[in-house]
């Protein structure tokens, strides 16, 4: 496993309503499939293709628990279709709505875009993306979601962006065990959302626990859960050598600034979605730096400095997050669909479907972790990177490249 420096975005930006792109940009890749490509006159089209522009769906949450990430990834979406086209031809258009990280608003907001759209470029949260599955099975919509729960692997045509949460905090296990922060036989306190993307993180711990003999402290929580005094002193009490999380920001935010006060001095260890740097102004920064551990799909800006540059140039007001690097990782994935199935000549949405599922070892450039192809029920990447907060343009750093760790093969199906 290599170390290196480096570092991860910030907090909110603009809401985004509608972005409708334009641009030049990059050459579609070569495809195995026939069929004309390129030519829209050679394409086969259904829905969400109108002469050269496509229309994809964006169900993001810009008011609920993730609205930093949420506004950053829309953004990010928005920019790199503003730069980019698919197969040279078509524009892309994205009809973006906030579903506040509510499973019901996302479904109604989905009722009234999916008669209009080819696909999903990004649904947020693993409820929502959970309550629209048999929709988006039986309308063959390519989905990539801003979530990472295995039970969203299932899906047919969703893909997601890097390592599933069980996995995921499983490489970071396999950071901390190697970095002497943990060691086999101690005592993990774990809070976790419930739902998928709680359950899942904790199946991850529960893996790693039984391989290495250690004792798990369980808390489940609301996502509107904001004060975590409670479970800390919970952990305190049972002795606890490491926190685990799988929650969002707030209650990170929370947990530390509890920590601090009792004297609860050991790692906490969280999956992507725990850290916003905006936490870094508040009153638990400096125990945040010394004790937090963030495993992620996305390594840091310093590994894309052109994309720090072409962000801030865009958004001069807003400060850039980690959300930057997975919305342009997943534009680039949904692209690469797109190319794929126009060179194929078939941007139906079965169309889609098949050039999603024929993707095998994708490269984004390093804007996340490889991904090995979306197959159901399997993690589509068994990589991580490492990260932890620190007082650098984004507001965290690398401590660990993308590796895959001792834990992960097994746990990802």
């Amino acid at each position: 496993m290599r170390l290196r420096q480096g570092s991860r975005g910030a907090a909110a930006l603009a809401a985004v309503v509608l972005a409708a792109a334009a641009g030049c940009s990059t050459k579609a890749p070569e495809s195995g499939g026939g069929g004309g490509g390129g030519d829209a006159a050679d394409v086969q089209t259904d829905i969400g293709v109108e002469g050269e522009t496509i229309r994809l769906g964006v169900l993001t949450d810009l008011t609920g628990v993730f609205a930093a990430l949420g506004k950053d990834i829309t953004n990010a979406n928005t920019l790199f279709w503003e730069e980019n086209q698919v197969c040279d031809t078509y524009t892309v258009e994205l009809d973006v709505q906030d579903t506040g990280y509510v499973p019901q608003q996302g479904v109604q907001l989905y009722s009234g875009m999916k008669d209009s759209i080819l696909a999903m470029q990004q649904t947020i949260g693993s409820p929502i993306n959970t309550a629209l599955a048999p929709e988006y099975e039986a309308d063959q919509i390519v989905n990539f979601p801003s979530a990472w729960s295995k039970t969203l692997t299932e899906i047919p045509g969703t893909g997601v962006v890097g390592a599933t949460y069980d996995v995921e905090i499983a490489n970071g296990y396999d950071y901390l065990f190697e970095q002497g922060l943990l060691a086999e036989g101690d005592t993990v306190g774990h809070i976790y959302f419930e739902g998928e993307y709680g359950a899942n993180g904790l199946a991850g711990t529960q893996a790693v626990a039984e391989e290495k003999n250690l004792e798990v402290v369980e808390a489940q929580i609301k996502a509107t859960d904001q004060d975590m005094s409670a479970q800390v002193t919970q952990f305190a009490a049972a002795g606890v050598d490491l926190i685990a999380l799988t929650v969002a920001p707030g209650q990170t935010a929370s947990v530390a600034t509890v920590a601090e006060a009792q004297g609860l001095d050991v790692p906490i260890l969280g999956s992507n979605p725990v850290f916003a740097p905006g936490l870094l102004q508040g009153p638990a920064a400096n125990w945040l730096k010394e004790h937090l551990y963030v495993a992620s799909p996305v390594s840091s800006f310093d590994a894309h400095p052109e994309l720090l540059e072409q962000y801030k140039e865009a958004y001069p007001e807003a400060t850039v997050s980690l959300g930057v690097v997975v919305g342009f990782g997943m534009s680039e994935l949904m692209k690469q669909v797109l190319d794929a199935a126009c060179e194929n000549g078939d941007l139906t949405r079965q169309g889609v479907v098949d050039a999603f599922e024929s993707l095998e070892e994708v490269d984004t450039g390093g804007l996340v972790v490889p991904i090995r192809g979306f197959e159901l029920g399997k993690s589509p990447s068994l990589e991580s990177f490492v990260l932890q907060p620190a007082d650098v343009e984004g507001g965290a750093t690398v401590v660990a490249e993308a590796f895959e760790g001792e834990f992960a093969e097994q746990i990802a199906g």
